[in-house]
């Protein structure tokens, strides 16, 4: 497996789902889907709809089982706003797949969702090494500057370190900052 990096700047983020937004609501959703939560392509792709849909709403939480547990997984607003827009249009059932391939006989494949990430990343003007590993890398590292602690990060990626998790986001390059605790009280 080649190494990828996340996407580190907020406007390329934005540029990257104008793209996928105008290009296919399937695609846009497999991106904002990918660096709000961290799953895996694969956890991603496996995704029925009734995973992420109850009622005709989108859930607050999805159970994704993991190697050695199973993980409830928060949709953010804009998780739940795109999930709305492409079910609104893709007519899908109950036991389809999320991410219905065009031949509606199960989800597109690994290779397609990595065609999908590296054009949107090529239109954005992204260099580096791409790939859909990206998103979960994106997620991290994101959340990792807004705040999110390390070891919630490492629970979330299976990691056995701290060290591991901030390498995996890339931010072992970075300086980091020694954190404030202060309870002022």
């Amino acid at each position: 497996m080649e190494f990828v990096e996340p996407i580190r700047q907020i406007e390329k983020i934005r540029v990257m789902k104008h793209y996928l937004q105008k290009r296919s609501k399937r695609d846009f959703l497999l991106f904002v889907l990918g660096i709000n939560t961290g799953l895996r392509i694969s956890q991603m792709l496996g995704l029925l709809y009734s995973d992420v849909m109850e009622n005709d709403s989108p859930r607050d939480f999805i159970l994704i089982q993991g190697k050695s547990c199973t993980d409830h997984v928060y949709l953010n607003k804009k998780v739940k706003q795109a999930i709305c827009h492409y079910v609104r249009h893709a007519k899908l059932s109950h036991d389809d797949y999320l991410f219905l391939s065009a031949n509606k006989n199960g989800p597109i494949t690994r290779q397609q969702a990595y065609r999908i990430i590296n054009q949107a990343a090529t239109k954005a003007d992204i260099g580096g090494k791409i790939g859909t590993h990206t998103l979960r890398k994106t997620f991290g590292y994101h959340g990792y500057k807004q705040g999110i602690a390390v070891s919630l990060l490492q629970r979330r990626f299976n990691h056995e370190t701290r060290g591991a998790t901030l390498r995996y986001i890339g931010i072992i390059d970075e300086k980091v900052e020694p954190p404030q605790l202060d309870v002022n009280l």
